[in-house]
């Protein structure tokens, strides 16, 4: 009986590389089939494919590798859970770069080195609760400093104060988080809050990150421009200034777009499928700070509404 067992997790185990062999054997065609010399320059986002990523980032990625020249290929990201669905995946395994992870789940990152992935590959995982102050102690103990290729910020809520904090590593590649219902227009952020997380925060799941406008004037503080989001209205993409050869710089009005995604809970937890403006309606007492003026707000005063689709 166990010995039946052990070939059927063999086997299992097996199916498994196989099919993440598939994944990676397409997106390797999806990124030749997106690169046509020259072609005009198209919107990021039309250069989307998903082998790992949550959305289309891998297809962008592998699109902006092509374009900036990156001379220490090494990644960091955190707030990646199991790591199945990642940006940085497909890096480590289609154009065998290095890189540093990291979840505040110890669960999530166990299951991460249990993967073969993690024998394969140069890759470290970390358990951590990450803070504007532990940033750059964690980056740096772990082995990563200076000039590195991408940097990818998605931990639900405190992606601005984090990549503000950062000063121990310069990527050339910045992907950050923002929070589509504070529309492209105004530079507003929640308030900094060392333990938030969203369900806590507020129980719709809805409230808590900073604008497409606040992450732009973060990023030219720091030297890197936007040049666009995904489709799915949730990630920005930045490269550094000097960096940027060809490559045009966008307005955060010009690259938004309405997120189609709908993730509001009921205080049960219960997914509730509220659209734009009743999502803005149910946050609307909760504080925002202005960048621009330095004062507080409320969400419901936010004057963006979006367009129909």
């Amino acid at each position: 009986m166990i010995k039946r067992i052990q070939r059927r997790l063999a086997q299992l185990s097996e199916l498994l590389r196989k099919v993440d062999d598939l994944q990676k054997a397409v997106g390797r065609l999806e990124a030749r089939l997106g690169e046509v010399p020259g072609d005009r320059e198209k919107p990021l986002r039309e250069y989307e494919f998903r082998v790992f990523s949550q959305w289309g980032e891998d297809g962008i990625i592998q699109h902006l590798i092509r374009r900036v020249p990156v001379a220490n290929t090494v990644f960091v990201e955190f707030g990646v859970q199991d790591y199945k669905e990642s940006n940085t995946r497909f890096l480590l395994q289609n154009d065998n770069w290095s890189g540093l992870v990291m979840d505040s789940c110890a669960a999530d990152i166990e299951t991460i080195r249990d993967d073969m992935l993690y024998y394969r590959h140069n890759l470290r995982a970390v358990c951590a609760f990450i803070d504007r102050d532990n940033i750059n102690r964690l980056i740096t103990e772990n082995g990563v400093s200076g000039d590195i290729g991408l940097l990818s910020i998605d931990i639900d809520g405190n992606d601005y104060w984090i990549w503000e904090a950062i000063d121990c590593i310069t990527p050339r590649i910045v992907i950050c988080e923002y929070d589509n219902l504070l529309g492209p227009a105004l530079a507003v952020v929640s308030p900094y809050d060392r333990l938030f997380e969203k369900t806590r925060a507020h129980y719709s799941y809805l409230y808590g990150g900073a604008s497409l406008s606040a992450l732009t004037r973060l990023a030219r503080g720091k030297g890197y421009s936007l040049i666009g989001s995904n489709s799915a209205g949730n990630n920005a993409f930045f490269v550094r200034d000097d960096l940027l050869g060809t490559i045009r710089p966008v307005s955060p009005e010009e690259t938004f777009v309405r997120a189609q995604f709908r993730n509001s809970r009921d205080t049960d937890g219960a997914l509730t499928f509220l659209g734009y403006e009743e999502s803005l309606a149910i946050i609307g007492d909760m504080p925002l700070l202005n960048l621009e003026t330095g004062t507080m707000i409320r969400v419901r005063d936010i004057s963006y509404r979006a367009p129909q689709p």
